[in-house]
């Protein structure tokens, strides 16, 4: 799969590109980009095999970007489901941020529960994380360039979204989170 290069200053920039790209081919099977806004690079990668014979498909959709510096603050969401109120009633428990639907739907796991209130305090993108089903979002950690347990923020999707309009939508929401992040790192340096 060749990967793409988008840049752009802007994301209305980024998003005419995109745009034009999911105009041309509507229903690409995988997709993957090298996302330039400013000084951020975000990995786009789009998944989509559709099985045959025995073999069921998978679909996967990520948006992936790593971190200028190592962050004290970790967290993770994702969608509840039944697990997880079998976890709860081991033990697990997920933390609530004051949202009542964002709290009612998705599982917070973190180590700074008002960091996580402040970053998820933009209704829109807590929408956007609602919205979604199947999927994990948060701070990971992967070796990368000879580097061992590099930062990065990571959102899977267990769908291969090729909705150009659904995508952006996703994409702000992400880069919002990215930047939130950034500004914490470069306030911290």
């Amino acid at each position: 799969m060749e990967q793409q290069i988008i840049t752009g200053k802007t994301e209305e920039e980024i998003w005419q590109k995109i745009n034009a790209q999911f105009l041309a081919n509507p229903d690409p099977l995988e997709y993957s980009a090298v996302i330039e806004q400013g000084k951020r690079k975000v990995v786009l990668d789009i998944d989509i095999d559709l099985g045959g014979g025995f073999e069921s498909g998978f679909e996967s959709t990520t948006l992936t970007a790593a971190l200028l510096t190592i962050p004290v603050f970790r967290f993770a969401i994702h969608e509840k489901h039944f697990t997880d109120e079998i976890g709860k009633f081991f033990g697990m428990e997920d933390v609530e941020i004051g949202f009542a639907e964002f709290d009612e739907k998705l599982i917070i796991k973190t180590n700074d529960r008002l960091r996580v209130k402040e970053i998820f305090s933009d209704e829109l993108v807590r929408k956007i994380f609602e919205s979604l089903s199947d999927f994990t979002f948060g701070i990971t950690y992967h070796n990368r360039d000879n580097e061992t347990n590099v930062p990065f923020l990571e959102l899977y999707v267990e769908h291969g979204i090729t909705d150009p309009i659904k995508l952006r939508e996703i994409y702000h929401a992400f880069i919002s989170v990215l930047m939130l992040l950034d500004t914490e790192v470069e306030i911290t340096q």
